[in-house]
């Protein structure tokens, strides 16, 4: 079989930090709800309407969340930039004939606005999945790794029956990396060749 690799996206592949933060501020100023928005980014993984929710009283969660998506394609885009290694190891999967397939939280209209702004190739997007959520993505498209650098990843890549390759770029220690399931982990993408063919060894 080809080589199939999925990728997380926020602080895996891209750090999207400074863009969410400023669409974040726009919020608030547009809400008066105040969201601190350097706390809120430094939490990046579990769905949008879970980070709302500890700002925002219930009644007001589905409308926050729908004005931050509207804000988002004009604050969150431009500033976000990928990540150490991320389109080398991109690259390294296509030139081994293999496939890209980015699973992410994020909704897939909002993750393909980064993946076009700079140029980051993929065979394959699914997005607006979390944690288990994601093993049915990770198992449709016969996904053999999944990278990422949430704990909610390494389960995903555990319900897929499938290794996960933690990355400390995130939220998440390495520690709890391992700890959450994780056969083996990078501080960043620049250690993805060498965990490809080292603890991962994937036939090609």
């Amino acid at each position: 079989m080809p080589l199939v690799v999925g990728f997380d996206l926020d602080m895996t592949l891209i750090d999207s930090r400074p863009g969410i933060a400023a669409t974040y501020r726009a919020l608030t100023a547009r809400t008066g709800v105040h969201v601190d928005a350097a706390v809120a980014v430094s939490r990046l993984g579990p769905p949008l309407r879970h980070e709302i929710g500890q700002w925002f009283p219930p009644e007001q969660v589905d409308a926050a969340v729908e004005q931050f998506r509207a804000l988002y394609p004009r604050y969150a885009v431009a500033p976000s930039l990928p990540l150490p290694g991320a389109v080398a190891a991109l690259d390294l999967v296509h030139d081994r004939g293999g496939r890209v397939v980015v699973v992410t939280s994020k909704l897939g209209r909002l993750a393909q606005l980064h993946l076009d702004h700079l140029g980051l190739s993929v065979d394959v997007l699914a997005g607006d999945l979390f944690a288990e959520g994601k093993a049915a993505a990770l198992r449709e498209h016969d996904v053999q790794v999944y990278v990422g650098d949430h704990t909610a990843d390494m389960v995903a890549a555990r319900t897929a029956g499938i290794p996960g390759l933690g990355v400390a770029s995130g939220p998440c220690p390495a520690a709890d990396l391992l700890a959450a399931g994780a056969a083996a982990v990078i501080d960043d993408l620049t250690g993805f060749p060498a965990a490809l063919d080292g603890p991962l060894r994937l036939a090609w």
